[in-house]
């Protein structure tokens, strides 16, 4: 509750946090309009593939060109400005910075990033959601072994989930179930680059005037993105996945109580205690009203009368039988709000965020028919869309994890709808992420059980 005048405290006593930043596209960006308003903290250097691209970026969020016109990160720290290189591997090795965040996208190379500032000794916060859903557990193991944190980027909904359910936990609530909202009908899985501006509401040139990715949004749309972000809130929270996957019920904020309850109560949960996605369309595709596209929420039981009592006395909206009530935050503000994490990293030494156990897990499943010499082109692309499935699930049936799936050959056709398999392609198996892969599936054999 205090963060900000722990801040203030740095900034008096010109103690800043010193911070390094891992790629500086639209999340990057969003953080770094935030950094000048931020007391206590020191944005040292700036590693992107393109520091020209970087440089766009300040001058766009407003930064002088004095503030980022630091020579070397040496002179950064001297000067306290900024330095904009190509050189993750400095930044990371730079000994005075103390938390890296990671937000390049890739979940390929945020793996590397990882693993470097674990042997740095240095603490990260891995926006990249995509490689924490497929190796969250073991990069959370091997952050404990360097004495480290490793954590989620708030202002992600992953995290503002889990918030969420820290929150209703240490308030003494059993968690019933937990997650996101999204715009989701069933045809959404087969969009494609090409598709996407026509569900999303936009047209081609109005996406390329705002610099758009269409591969990105599309991983939104065609539940990759849900699925990736599921994964991370189940494993950080050890709610469990669905056995068939995301049933994405239609609702509003309202709805939530009576939605997210067991099937033999009216809702839709196989059982208490899971991840799951409210869509804010119907099934016919019309808008429902006050709805939780852009946010998070947790579910929860009140489990004695005298607690249901209570949540009758105070009005708040509940489940027909009154025995069920949620909590929300309606919107995320991405890097916006990532500073929460920095500061609660720097100056409490708490992740916001952090995978406990391997309960889920996003299979890579096929958009179409694919035959061998199919290249997969990985979430939001033309080949592939991600399904979240138990950890236990994805293990026995060796599903290739979305994450992946990037750059990889089939060697083995693979019907529409069906989940592929490592069997199915043939991948490097000496890249440190497919490394790290095989060692959690290795770690988590059998998978242990955590419960809400």
């Amino acid at each position: 509750m205090n963060l900000y005048a722990k801040l203030m405290e740095r900034a008096v006593a010109r103690r800043p946090v010193r911070v390094g930043l891992i790629g500086a596209g639209k999340f990057g960006a969003m953080y770094l309009h935030q950094v000048p308003r931020t007391p206590g903290i020191h944005l040292v250097g700036i590693a992107d593939l393109s520091p020209a691209r970087a440089v766009e970026n300040l001058a766009r969020v407003g930064w002088s060109a004095e503030r980022y016109a630091a020579a070397s990160l040496e002179e950064a720290l001297r000067r306290g400005t900024t330095f904009v290189s190509d050189d993750w591997q400095s930044l990371v090795a730079c000994g005075p910075i103390d938390v890296i965040v990671e937000c390049t996208g890739n979940p390929i190379a945020a793996v590397e990033h990882c693993l470097a500032a674990f042997a740095a000794g240095k603490p990260i916060i891995n926006v990249t959601v995509e490689a924490d859903a497929f190796c969250g557990p073991v990069l959370a193991h091997k952050a404990r072994q360097a004495g480290v944190i490793y954590s989620l980027a708030y202002g992600d909904q992953p995290a503002l989930a889990c918030d969420l359910v820290d929150w209703a936990r240490a308030c003494g609530f059993p968690v019933v179930a937990a997650g996101r909202g999204h715009k989701w009908l069933p045809h959404y899985r087969e969009s494609t680059p090409e598709t996407v501006w026509d569900h999303w509401g936009l047209t081609a040139e109005q996406a390329a005037r705002g610099g758009m990715n269409p591969k990105m949004f599309n991983a939104f749309l065609d539940g990759s993105k849900p699925a990736i972000e599921s994964a991370a809130i189940a494993n950080a929270t050890g709610l469990e996945a669905p056995s068939e996957g995301l049933a994405f019920p239609p609702g509003s904020v309202d709805d939530i109580p009576a939605l997210m309850r067991p099937r033999a109560e009216g809702g839709v949960l196989e059982a208490k205690g899971q991840v799951e996605v409210v869509s804010c369309l119907t099934a016919d595709g019309r808008p429902i009203a006050n709805d939780i596209r852009k946010g998070v929420w947790v579910c929860f039981e009140g489990d004695s009368d005298y607690v249901r009592n209570c949540f009758e006395e105070y009005k708040v909206v509940t489940d027909p039988s009154g025995c069920y009530m949620s909590s929300y935050k309606k919107w995320h503000l991405i890097g916006l709000e990532l500073g929460i994490s920095v500061a609660s990293i720097a100056l409490r030494r708490e992740p916001t965020g952090v995978a406990t156990c391997f309960n889920a897990d996003v299979a890579a499943t096929a958009k179409r028919d694919l035959q061998p010499g199919d290249m997969l082109d990985g979430e939001g692309g033309y080949t592939v869309f991600g399904k979240l499935t138990p950890a236990e699930t994805a293990l026995a049936h060796g599903y290739l994890p979305l994450g992946l799936a990037h750059q990889v050959r089939l060697v083995r056709p693979v019907a529409k709808d069906a989940c592929i398999s490592w069997a199915d392609v043939a991948i490097d198996e000496t890249l440190p992420a497919v490394r790290l892969r095989r060692e959690q599936e290795a770690m988590h054999t059998p998978v242990t059980r955590r419960h809400a």
